[in-house]
């Protein structure tokens, strides 16, 4: 996608596979500045502080993770424990464990001395598979928004960020929406902030903006308000894990959209590639929620002045702060699920096996 109207994706090897380049999203939206990954303890570090996320792209960042292991040590016994390692950074993401599973079927099964350059060319085939997916992802959703479209201002409220950032490129639930305006649509966006880290406000809105897509920031709880005053006509969001009967888990605040879509018969949907669709769970219990932080709830993040990032506290501090990241939407609440193969219903995912 374009930062500045250059071409950029979220991540990128070094061509003598040395080292990785991300964008730092923690610095966005006042900062574009990359960050040069060298080892498996930079990149396990990357993940959990989120200068990568998504659940896309920490797949595909995973995956880099276990090439740049291989740098240190390719042994069977250091392999298994670098997925671990990386496995652990952000729990609820299926992408991640998919990803680093994947690259140790594929490791080891080849003798040591093979597995450095196997594992690049594997990571690089994952990153490649997700902009494809993405750029399907986007075709089937525009579908949807063309037939749905009244040549007038089509509303579409998302949550989080599941846009290019949130991937390697194109984006999942913003892929739709970058389609159609492309497509010369005319498309306008409800941008939930998406507290407490704001990767509404500062991710989804700063790229929307690169991109050229009209749009416009709302707080989280301004949602429901406006389905019920019928400014919204579709709610678009990714997830970070698909149960196989149509669950999701996504972003905390996703439920309470759901309901409010719901109650005020606008379509729901979620746009997810295959890989975030986990087919061995069919249990909400058996998602582990991520808690992160209570100081991500304390603390807000702006640019005070001119150029300078500063935290400020905004709670007392007296008080203590619970940061659950995740909540689940059940499949009942789902109007669809758009994915690189197509539009389904919740009880229609079986057919992707």
């Amino acid at each position: 996608m374009r930062v500045n109207a250059q071409h950029f994706r979220t991540i990128w090897p070094d061509p003598r596979c040395k080292f990785v380049e991300i964008i730092d999203q923690t610095r966005l939206p006042f900062a574009f500045e990359t960050v040069r990954l060298a080892s498996l303890e930079q990149m396990a570090h990357s993940i959990k502080a989120m200068q990568v996320r998504g659940a896309p792209l920490i797949g595909v960042a995973a995956a880099y993770g276990m090439a740049l292991a291989t740098l240190h040590d390719d042994s069977d016994e250091y392999l298994l424990q670098a997925g671990q390692e990386l496995i652990s950074t952000r729990p609820t993401a299926v992408n991640l464990r998919w990803a680093v599973q994947r690259m140790q079927a594929h490791l080891l099964a080849l003798q040591p001395n093979q597995r450095n350059f196997a594992a690049w060319k594997e990571a690089a085939r994952i990153a490649e598979e997700d902009v494809t997916q993405n750029k399907s992802i986007g075709q089937h959703g525009l579908k949807l928004i063309h037939q749905a479209y009244q040549n007038k201002t089509f509303n579409i409220l998302t949550h989080c960020n599941a846009g290019w950032l949130a991937t390697v490129d194109y984006g999942t639930a913003l892929a739709p929406v970058y389609a159609s305006h492309d497509a010369g649509l005319d498309v306008h966006v409800w941008v939930g902030e998406t507290r407490p880290r704001n990767q509404g406000a500062s991710l989804t809105a700063w790229e929307l903006a690169q991109h050229g897509v009209p749009h416009t920031v709302i707080t989280d709880n301004a949602g429901g308000h406006l389905m019920q005053q019928g400014c919204v006509d579709m709610v678009l969001l990714g997830a970070d894990r698909v149960t196989r009967n149509g669950d999701v888990c996504n972003k905390i605040g996703t439920y309470l959209k759901a309901l409010a879509a719901f109650d005020n018969h606008i379509p729901f949907y979620v746009a997810v590639p295959s890989p975030t669709i986990d087919w061995g769970i069919t249990s909400v219990s058996e998602i582990e929620i991520e808690e992160r932080h209570s100081d991500e709830v304390a603390y807000m993040q702006g640019l005070a002045g001119a150029d300078t990032l500063q935290q400020v506290r905004v709670i007392p501090a007296e008080s203590q702060a619970a940061n659950p990241a995740f909540d689940v939407t059940p499949a009942r609440l789902v109007t669809g699920i758009i994915t690189e193969r197509g539009v389904y219903a919740p009880q229609q995912l079986l057919q992707l096996i």
